[in-house]
């Protein structure tokens, strides 16, 4: 069964010495597969797993994953001290060899290079990936079943749409059996006749069209993307109904044949949005 690219997941738990580690997962429409990871630095050494484990169930679309903490302290304030010694040492000589008088500033000492920075502690050194793998799985498992579901509704209004796509193309055939019989028979001669049939037959059109047409319900009932396929199969539709159209002599075909335009735009519309 067909699967949308639009979908949301996420899972959350209090896990000491992190505090409250939540894991959100949005997916939307994209031509190929982007994922994006979003985590805090204590998890930054992780972000290939999570995203390994995203795309072996995700095929198509642009995720977004974000991995958040709260309710803990991962990281304090350290201040290098005997860099900083260095820096007052020469700071202290410039002054000296060249007779500066300004006095620095505390401001300015701790905003040199590599002076303050953040240190993880300890706790956040151990194996936390466990962790977040059941979690991520959580979340996963949660936007593969809003994809699912929502892509159960596509296949229901997709597979309504063609079928009425092919209940028109019948109309058509069948009318246009009529009018070019009505047709021909006003005219006089056989090489008028002949010239008619060769402009305005759309025999070959409503066959193609009509192949196409079980070909878009066949893919519909296949496992995996399948939506490259879908659209694809949209254009050549569509290609086959602008030439019928711009063929047709009849007015009740002439509008049904805009009729069938519209319904295949509105399958192309949708087919962006499966897998």
């Amino acid at each position: 069964m067909i699967r949308s690219m639009t979908g949301f997941g996420s899972s959350e738990q209090k896990i000491k010495p992190f505090g409250k580690i939540r894991i959100e997962i949005r997916s939307i429409n994209h031509k190929f597969l982007e994922t994006v990871i979003h985590s805090p630095e204590c998890f930054l050494s992780l972000e290939d797993k999570v995203k390994k484990e995203i795309e072996s169930q995700i095929k198509r679309g642009r995720v977004t994953c974000v991995l958040a903490l709260s309710g803990a302290h991962t990281a304090g304030v350290f201040i290098d001290k005997i860099l900083l010694k260095k820096y007052i040492s020469m700071v202290h000589g410039v002054k000296k060899e060249f007779q500066i008088q300004d006095n620095i500033s505390i401001n300015t000492l701790i905003n040199l290079p590599g002076v303050l920075s953040l240190q993880e502690e300890k706790s956040s050194k151990i194996n936390s990936w466990p962790i977040i793998k059941v979690l991520l799985k959580r979340a996963l498992d949660a936007l593969m079943e809003m994809r699912s579901k929502e892509g159960k509704a596509l296949f229901v209004y997709l597979r309504n749409r063609s079928e009425a796509i092919k209940v028109s193309t019948g109309f058509i055939a069948k009318r246009f059996e009529k009018a070019a019989k009505d047709k021909i028979s006003a005219i006089k001669t056989n090489e008028e006749r002949a010239a008619f049939l060769k402009d305005a037959d759309i025999s070959e059109e409503l066959e193609r069209l009509n192949f196409h047409i079980g070909n878009f319900i066949s893919r519909l009932l296949k496992t995996g993307p399948v939506g490259k396929e879908l659209d694809f199969i949209t254009q050549e539709m569509q290609r086959e109904a602008n030439t019928m159209a711009a063929k047709t002599f009849d007015s009740e075909i002439s509008s049904k044949a805009v009729e069938i335009k519209s319904q295949i735009e509105k399958l192309r519309e949708q087919v962006q949005n499966i897998e």
